[in-house]
């Protein structure tokens, strides 16, 4: 019975992104869009004739992706470029190239993340590395690329969360503990998107009546192998011109776009 409800919650009531909207002369960065939700979301923005590429660690990986995406979105315009959330050096020189060599930035989707509800490892910079690359990285390289996103609007970020973040009540920004950790406090997965999801409002706050617009995203709990339907929120909220006033907002994918005291049905 419980497998039976979990299914119905899986697959039963998941909606499909309705817009047709095409994306030609549009560039798009999906960070993690090597695998998972990511590649689906890469998929489906490059279909729709955007320039996309693929922020991702692993080189093997993103070539790998690379292939598929633009195989499967029939596009000859996918490629990768090389970020690792795991230091902040790298977020710089990722968005130093970008900037030298890309001339513009619609859409930026902070997909990427590292899903784990205890601690794993310290990042290059000294932060607790969930909450350093699922937020820190994001953070930095959102506001490196934010004249860009200005300069090509109306653009987009969205960024990934989860509805994790229902569990954390504070934020602990104590400086350094004993042991040199920075932000001691913040070590732990519902943190890093609680955060994601007050970054995002904030960012829209302070990027009210510029044309760009941000919003978070929670996918819902699927197998990684379910990442068709799961990425529908990622793109709803890209592409979906019907939301562009949600901007702060956060999708609860696949039913609502919630905002502050407003919501619309994906």
């Amino acid at each position: 019975m419980l497998y039976v409800y979990f299914w119905y919650r899986v697959h039963g009531y998941r909606r499909y992104c309705t817009s047709s909207i095409s994306l030609c002369g549009k560039t798009v960065i999906v960070t993690g869009g090597n695998s998972g939700i990511g590649k689906e979301t890469a998929i489906d923005l490059a279909r729709r004739g955007a320039r996309v590429i693929l922020a991702c660690r692993n080189p093997n990986l993103a070539e790998e992706a690379v292939k598929e995406v633009s195989k499967r979105s029939k596009s000859t315009n996918v490629t990768y470029r090389h970020l690792d959330l795991n230091s902040l050096e790298s977020v710089r020189n990722f968005a130093t190239g970008f900037l030298e060599e890309e001339e513009r930035l619609d859409i930026l989707v902070n997909n990427a993340g590292k899903a784990t509800l205890t601690s794993g490892g310290v990042t290059v910079d000294g932060f607790e590395s969930v909450f350093g690359i699922n937020h820190f990285g994001h953070f930095l390289l959102t506001l490196l690329l934010l004249e860009r996103l200005k300069k090509c609007s109306p653009s987009r970020v969205v960024m990934v969360t989860s509805n994790f973040y229902e569990y954390v009540t504070a934020i602990d920004f104590k400086p350094k503990s004993p042991d040199g950790l920075r932000y001691p406090g913040l070590n732990d997965y519902a943190y890093s998107k609680a955060a994601n999801v007050m970054f995002t409002r904030e960012l829209a706050r302070r990027l009210k009546g510029t044309e760009v617009t941000a919003y978070s995203v929670h996918p819902g709990f699927v197998y990684t192998n379910i990442t068709v339907k799961s990425a529908q929120g990622n793109i709803h909220c890209a592409v979906d011109e019907s939301i562009t006033d949600l901007s702060g907002s956060l999708s609860t994918t696949p039913t609502k776009v919630f905002g502050s005291k407003r919501r619309c049905y994906v």
